[in-house]
């Protein structure tokens, strides 16, 4: 398949299952099969992965990706042998950086977790065409990244103005939102990955669903306390 088609999920599950190197091999960057240009978007990818993986503790070059056509057998030998010797030298995942298998897998749950919420903050750079490798390397810097997860964004429905429409609840992809009749509704924090679905979707009349950036969501309100209080047409118009 097209490497544009490959995912930071693939990439982390992978490791997550106990693969000990991952390799990404696509064509030659300018000559997509499918003119979507998605070795490009692969490449960068692939860069922000390593920080990711360098961010956890783990070696940034037990994953690479090469370029190569389909009619290039002997270069794609060469690529492959050369990684699986380079992965041989680092040896099983996680043991040359002294990580333990349960904090390496809470690790690489955490960040698969994160996924969604990672694309839709790098979205614009993911989409960059670079050719120069070291224009790609410094795309996404280790200060970019620890901003990701030190300024992270998190959604609070506002109890007084939230009228219990449930269009949020409907559109979460994570069924994060507990959405009861007549109640003012509550966004799971530990199940939400920030996607911003909610806040894209609550009725602008409402605009119940606050943006938090750098700061943690205020405790929801306790059960028995939730009973909404219905606008006037007068408020909402």
């Amino acid at each position: 398949m097209c490497t544009g088609r490959v995912d930071f999920t693939h990439i982390l599950r992978s490791f997550a299952d106990g693969c000990d190197g991952v390799f990404v091999g696509g064509c030659h960057l300018g000559e997509c099969n499918y003119i979507t240009n998605g070795n490009y978007h692969a490449q960068n990818m692939v860069a922000l992965t390593k920080k990711l993986l360098e961010r956890i503790g783990l070696n940034p070059e037990r994953l690479r990706m090469a370029f190569m056509s389909g009619a290039e057998a002997n270069l794609y030998t060469e690529h492959v042998n050369s990684f699986v010797k380079k992965i041989k030298e680092l040896g099983p995942l996680g043991v040359m950086e002294g990580i333990g298998k349960e904090d390496l897998d809470a690790r690489l749950a955490e960040l698969i977790r994160q996924v969604p919420y990672i694309k839709i903050m790098t979205n614009e750079k993911l989409a960059k065409q670079l050719t120069n490798h070291e224009d790609v390397e410094k795309l996404f810097t280790t200060e970019d990244v620890e901003k990701l997860f030190s300024e992270k964004i998190s959604y609070y429905i506002d109890p007084e103005k939230c009228q219990a429409c449930m269009t949020c609840a409907r559109r979460c992809p994570m069924d994060a939102i507990i959405s009861a009749k007549k109640e003012v509704h509550i966004i799971e924090q530990d199940k939400c990955i920030r996607c911003g679905a909610c806040f894209a979707a609550c009725p602008p009349q409402f605009s119940a669903i606050v943006k938090l950036v750098g700061q943690p969501a205020p405790p929801p309100l306790p059960e028995g306390q939730r009973a909404v209080v219905k606008k006037s047409k007068e408020a909402t118009a």
